[in-house]
């Protein structure tokens, strides 16, 4: 038994027709199609079924399924575009899924309703991860007015998953006017958020060591933000004392954005102390960057940088995929490997074969 793909074309755009299942000669066709046009609808509708279908369809590395997921992304693009996106990094403990299930629960009382998508860190040897940031967010998970979306990062770089922009899009098409994008949280390379969202926000710890050994230059430099988690009981002068530190280390920095110079707050993602200032310094960033026009600018800008990131992924894609260049791939590793050629000139050889 083998199955076959089947892709077609309606007035409406691509269509899935599922799988064929060829067995001993009897062809037999499942009665699931996906309609483009009637998955959007039903995201458009809020229907939060359809949502996670349609996150997994843009997840899947098959490539009916990216066919598909193209177009479904394409249907929805002019429901997009209005919600405030906000990407949170920190190191591991600093307490970003408690954070934003503190954040998250106070924009639901605002009157907001909020997408979370989670990006934990896969197994460099199985592949695997946990995916457990929505035990973490207890009250969040139960809201009706809340969708958590947990990804694997699946190696890449960046803090973020591989379809983290077009989940983004999805979410806001499906009428959730706020986007928290929580990165893996490992290191410096928690940068990517940067070029996808609107506001980025760092979270510290106070008490930790010595506050400016732990300020990364280049994670420091991006953020919109900084803020120091913990500040409740016996933290509070710690936290006080971090936040003065990392003001006195900003100083020394060239902000990113000429009309805004990143606060350092302290809060208690436990008590909720300082949750309602992180929010209000949100919106005042957008203000800011609204009326110069800057926040338009970012986002052509973003996205301009996601078409180039695609590009680079189907050219990997196709190293992979190609049968033929496939095998020369091989061989030109081979080769380097064995020390007969450089890795630039491996690079060179590989390059041509994508000419």
């Amino acid at each position: 038994m083998r199955l076959r793909p089947l892709i077609s074309h309606t007035s409406t755009g691509p269509r899935l027709s599922g799988w064929t299942v060829v067995k001993q000669g009897m062809i037999h066709k499942t009665p699931t199609p996906l309609d483009i046009a009637a998955r959007a609808k039903e995201i458009r509708a809020g229907n939060r079924a359809a949502l996670a279908r349609a996150i997994t369809l843009i997840e899947s590395r098959r490539a009916d399924h990216q066919a598909a997921a193209r177009a479904l992304v394409q249907e929805l693009l002019p429901a997009t575009g209005r919600a405030i996106r906000v990407g949170i990094t920190g190191s591991p403990g600093v307490g970003k899924s408690t954070t934003i299930d503190a954040l998250g629960m106070y924009l639901i009382e605002q009157g907001h309703k909020v997408a979370v998508l989670a990006v934990d860190p896969s197994s460099a040897r199985t592949g695997g991860s946990i995916l457990g940031d929505k035990t973490r967010m207890a009250r969040l998970s139960a809201e009706p007015h809340a969708f958590i979306r947990p990804s694997p990062s699946s190696g890449t770089l960046g803090g973020v998953a591989a379809k983290t922009r077009e989940a983004m899009l999805l979410c806001e098409a499906a009428g959730f006017d706020v986007v928290l994008v929580e990165t893996v949280g490992i290191g410096q390379s928690e940068t990517a958020v940067c070029d996808m969202t609107d506001f980025f926000l760092a979270l510290m710890l106070p008490g930790a060591g010595d506050e400016l050994q732990g300020i990364k230059k280049g994670l420091v430099e991006l953020a919109d933000m900084i803020a120091i988690n913990k500040a409740d009981g016996d933290n509070i002068a710690r936290a006080n004392l971090a936040a003065g530190e990392y003001r006195a280390a900003l100083h020394i920095l060239t902000p990113r954005s000429p009309h805004w110079q990143p606060p350092v707050v302290t809060y208690s993602a436990v008590t909720g102390n300082g949750i309602a200032g992180l929010w209000q310094s949100i919106l005042d960033h957008r203000n800011a960057t609204q009326a110069p026009g800057e926040f338009d600018a970012r986002r052509r800008e973003q996205q301009v940088k996601w078409m180039w990131t695609m590009l680079e992924d189907r050219w990997k894609a196709r190293l992979k995929s190609d049968p033929a260049i496939r095998a020369k791939v091989k061989h030109t590793e081979a080769a380097v490997a064995e020390g007969r050629v450089t890795p630039a000139i491996g690079a060179d050889q590989i390059a041509e074969l994508l000419a």
